[in-house]
């Protein structure tokens, strides 16, 4: 394999990798809107495990206002500006 076989693999196995962390990290934003849910319980909590490191860093930088948290809005833009990066990288 040449060395440009190898960087395209790998970019694209990136851009699978964050496309399928975009859609978990979404569905983490939607169920947040549910106050009644056990994020303690199997199923949220490995979702919640994997989605809440990446959400406390932008946490960290925009505090909630009024109540509202705006820092997923950060952290969608970034994950999709990495998206694109890897995906021109791939193709």
């Amino acid at each position: 394999m040449a060395a440009t076989e190898i960087t395209a693999l790998i970019a694209s196995s990136l851009a699978t990798f964050l496309q399928i962390y975009f859609a978990l990290l979404i569905i983490r934003i939607l169920l947040s809107w549910f106050p009644n849910i056990d994020w303690s319980s199997a199923p949220f909590s490995v979702l919640s495990q994997l989605t809440d490191p990446y959400l406390n860093i932008f946490r960290s930088i925009i505090p909630p206002l009024g109540g509202i948290d705006f820092s997923p809005i950060l952290a969608i833009f970034l994950l999709q500006f990495l998206q694109q990066a890897v995906t021109g990288i791939a193709f």
